[in-house]
């Protein structure tokens, strides 16, 4: 029998169901299972290593039935243990399709599932043979350097085209709760002008290997599993588990194939009604109040985000506490007003800040408390904490709450009513600031009950607008994305390397959700040492050109406004004012348009950048200079017909173009400019 769906073609031979084919690839010889799965006491018949292919019941299982339901195709195979429905989706707008895979016990006595993997696919592109010629980026991550692509091909990877290669792979896991703390859960394989893009939708353990099998190239993509996070599921009779959800898109290019998973994320991006307009967003922490806000100082800076055009200004971290900002980490977790920095009240703020025609926010990190907070550590069971060998793990001086405790939630679920109803907060931004490994808890469990949590407090609250933040963009990943309208992408505090990442993280992160910090007035200072500067040091140190840049940093994306701007000159200000105008011309556009990157991904350290945004036959794009380059030249092969600036309009733009390129020439380093271009349809 055989049967093709979508991109997929199936085979079944003795009733086993293999991927025969997958995106024009070679014809599958190996016969790898379209799943894995392994349980606990039985053989895995190969060496286990990092592969994670031919466990123990893969080759067992068999086919029952298949479904065709509308643009949803769901396998179901079987053996003596247990039911394996595996489920592909597809969408009318894109070439992406979304899977996942459950297993279900039917046999009389538990088992224990060390493994399941939400889809293997075998039979990619040019196989073994043509490694050389097979290529695959991995998205690098870090605090700061968060989107970081790094190509190589697969022989640069140790992929050998003349024999099996053994057990070499080439795997990349997250164990912990920040999940992209090293790694983008996502990656693209090319080969002969054949993009195929992934991305693994989990918000703690997951895991990617691409491996070869015999003469065939095989991907496997799952969540946790005894190998990794040290998670097993005990199933009794009838009960069921299933893997995170995985996607696959495909395209001839690059820019085709990440348009095509920036599709289907639209299908599964968090959504908010308080976010339909993606609204200029002030936080006042960045190179301003940093963890020490104050009354006094939040009424000033409040004016200018009003006048500047912000709609939220938000109160970061300080708030809350009488601790001195340097010291408060390990006391917070009662997230009650602080009386010494806000001696009318948090209300009495935010209440002024609604007056100048903004909504006010409030921060917090909820899902910690800290190992000095002896209120919540008497309020607490222990239950209410995550352990590791028996002990709560502590890290940062601060201890991680167990989502699955009702005193948590219910402690929690007050605390954001405070804050919304008697402290005035219209958003709240959630951190959350370290990152816990592996615990004895199922971290799984944890993280499910945490989102749970999250939409609890969305539905109850829909007018409240709710960010997620992991120190920066330390969980970028599809599986929190679903749960919350705009994410942090990155805490970095130079606008002179925010280009290297703002160059590339549409990739990664739909245009509307990807939060980018525009912080205009940097000082000289480091990290949480307040702004010691006067207005005429502003003034004469201040350029023009790092307030356009800071600008452009932000408008691919979403603006986080920051700084003393209320330190700028006049004309300094006005460059403000406009680009929060042009920003907001953007909204509509960004919301349907596709990444657009012509000079590819940017790597740190280069001389210049460029990425944007395409709608129909219109190109936005941003340019950075970022080294002495004089003449940057942007290639763009849909033919160009007509070419304006849309930011800064107010100051010189030097471009010239042809019908394939466009040159923009600058004066200084750290220079940038936002245009728009009109092409032939």
């Amino acid at each position: 029998m055989e049967f093709t769906w979508q991109s997929f073609t199936f085979c079944m031979e003795n009733e086993r169901i293999y991927m025969k084919k997958f995106a024009d690839a070679t014809e599958n010889k190996t016969r790898t299972p379209i799943v894995e799965l392994q349980i606990a006491g039985r053989d895995h018949p190969s060496n286990v290593a990092a592969k994670a292919v031919r466990c123990s019941e893969s080759e067992s299982l068999r086919y029952v039935s298949h479904a065709i339901e509308e643009n949803a195709l769901t396998i179901t195979q079987a053996n003596e243990y247990c039911e394996v429905k595996t489920r592909f989706k597809a969408f009318d707008d894109t070439d992406a399709v979304q899977i996942y895979s459950e297993v279900r016990n039917t046999a009389a006595q538990p088992v224990a599932v060390e493994l399941l993997s939400a889809v293997v696919l075998c039979g990619l592109f040019g196989g073994r043979k043509d490694v050389a010629k097979t290529y695959f980026t991995k998205f690098t991550q870090g605090h700061h350097c968060e989107c970081q692509p790094r190509k190589f091909s697969l022989e640069d990877y140790g992929f050998n085209a003349y024999v099996d290669g053994g057990e070499k792979c080439l795997t990349y896991k997250n164990i912990g709760s920040w999940s992209s703390k090293e790694q983008l859960p996502q990656g693209i394989l090319e080969y002969d002008g054949k993009f195929l893009m992934f991305q693994i939708e989990s918000n703690c353990h997951w895991q990617y290997t691409l491996s070869a099998q015999k003469s065939e190239l095989v991907l496997y993509l799952g969540g946790a599993s005894a190998f990794c996070g040290n998670e097993s599921k005990e199933l009794v009779y009838n009960e069921s588990m299933r893997t995170p959800t995985v996607a696959l898109a495909l395209g001839n290019s690059l820019n085709a194939v990440v348009g095509e998973m920036t599709k289907y994320r639209r299908h599964i991006a968090g959504q908010s009604k308080a976010d339909e307009k993606l609204p200029v967003i002030f936080n006042e922490y960045m190179h301003a109040s940093w963890d020490s806000p104050t009354e006094e100082n939040t009424r000033v800076m409040a004016q200018s985000a009003a006048k500047a055009g912000a709609e939220y200004y938000v109160i970061d971290c300080g708030w809350h506490n009488e601790e001195e900002g340097n010291i408060v980490y390990p006391f917070v977790g009662q997230w009650k007003e602080s009386k010494a920095r806000f001696p009318h009240g948090v209300r009495a703020t935010t209440d002024f800040i609604r007056s100048l025609g903004m909504k006010a926010g409030l921060w917090i990190e909820p899902e910690i408390i800290g190992v000095k907070c002896e209120e919540m550590l008497s309020y607490y069971d222990e239950d209410c904490f995550l352990h590791r060998g028996g002990k709560r793990v502590a890290v940062m001086g601060r201890y991680f709450l167990n989502f699955s405790a009702n005193k948590v939630v219910g402690y929690l679920t007050e605390t954001v009513r405070r804050m919304v109803e008697d402290y005035g907060a219209q958003y709240i931004k959630t951190d959350y600031n370290e990152d816990i490994g592996v615990c004895d808890e199922s971290l799984s469990d944890d993280r499910a009950a945490y989102l749970s949590w999250i939409d609890g407090m969305r539905s109850r609250f829909p007018d409240v607008l709710i960010e997620t933040c992991s120190s920066g963009g330390m969980r970028m990943d599809y599986e929190t994305l679903r749960h919350s309208s705009l994410v942090s992408t990155s805490d970095q505090t130079d606008y002179r390397l925010y280009p290297y990442i703002s160059a590339n993280i549409l990739s990664s992160v739909l245009p509307e959700q990807a939060a980018v910090w525009n912080y205009p007035v940097v000082g000289e200072g480091v990290i949480g040492e307040l702004f010691e500067h006067n207005e005429k040091w502003v003034h004469e140190n201040v350029s023009q050109e790092q307030i356009v840049m800071n600008t452009v940093n932000a408008l691919l994306g979403r603006m986080h406004l920051a700084s003393h701007i209320e330190m700028l000159s006049a004309e300094q200000f006005s460059l403000v004012q406009e680009g929060i105008r042009y920003y907001n011309k953007l909204t509509t556009i960004k919301k349907t348009a596709l990444p657009y990157l012509p000079l590819g991904f940017t790597k740190f350290g280069a001389s210049y950048a460029a990425c944007g945004l395409k709608a129909d036959n219109k190109l936005y794009l941003a340019v950075w200079n970022l080294d002495t380059e004089k003449e940057i030249c942007i290639p763009v092969p849909e033919k160009i017909r007509a070419v304006k600036v849309g930011y800064p309009r107010s100051l010189e733009t030097d471009f010239s173009f042809t019908q394939t390129a466009l040159i923009v020439r600058f004066k200084n380093r750290y220079t940038a400019r936002f245009l728009e271009i009109e092409t032939e349809k």
